[in-house]
């Protein structure tokens, strides 16, 4: 146990309050565990300057207490994020899971109910082994065909609401349309663009975040 939840489990049974609640006070903000692709990875960025490291600046300097622990791997489908999850909330035990994967199953024209069982059991996993659980949903250019594309977005909705789970609908919502925003592959986006992506993730990362354990420290 850390120096800090026995602080926080001391100074609630202080207070009269039960170990219980205490111990759920201790371990509301534990760390967060991003799964992810490319677009998570870094990929084609200096080191540290991805969304996700933009991310853990801003918990540190708002002094939640939380690390982060980047799971995520260039070019990962939900399937190969699916055969290492468990292994990964083994090793990092953490209170708040991003799962961002899908665009490669898309982009290789896989199932997408298969996308979407994937990613449920996923978020399925994460609830029981007590973490909650943000989900990065994207989209895809419309020539993979109107029908498909619709599917696509309308899939991590779907997901998120049957699993009762935070999301961000869309990543790169704000930078989709500006070329510039974009490497030269035209597909991930380049260091200028990730002060939005983690902007994007924020607005509904902070609503998981507990502020009672960011004001006792």
């Amino acid at each position: 146990m850390t120096d800090r939840r026995r602080f926080l489990i001391g100074a609630a049974v202080l207070c009269g309050l039960p170990a219980s609640y205490a111990q759920e006070a201790a371990q509301a903000n534990r760390n967060i565990l991003v799964v992810g692709d490319s677009l998570s990875a870094e990929y084609g960025l200096r080191r540290g300057s991805g969304w996700v490291s933009i991310i853990a600046d801003k918990l540190k300097t708002e002094k939640y207490g939380v690390g982060t622990a980047n799971a995520s791997i260039s070019g990962d489908t939900t399937s190969g994020g699916l055969s290492r999850f468990p292994a990964a909330l083994s090793r990092h035990q953490p209170g708040i899971v991003i799962i961002e994967l899908g665009s490669n199953d898309a982009l290789r024209g896989l199932s997408l109910q298969m996308t979407q069982d994937n990613l449920s059991t996923m978020i399925s996993l994460a609830q029981k082994a007590g973490a909650k659980v943000l989900l990065v949903g994207m989209q895809i250019p419309p020539n993979y065909g109107r029908n498909y594309t619709e599917k696509f977005r309308q899939l991590f909705i779907d997901v998120a609401a049957q699993r009762n789970t935070a999301l961000v609908p869309f990543l790169l919502e704000g930078m989709a349309d500006k070329r510039e925003l974009f490497q030269a592959d035209g597909i991930h986006p380049n260091e200028d663009a990730q002060p939005i992506l983690a902007r994007n993730v924020w607005v509904q990362l902070k609503t998981l975040l507990d502020p009672a354990a960011k004001k006792a420290r």
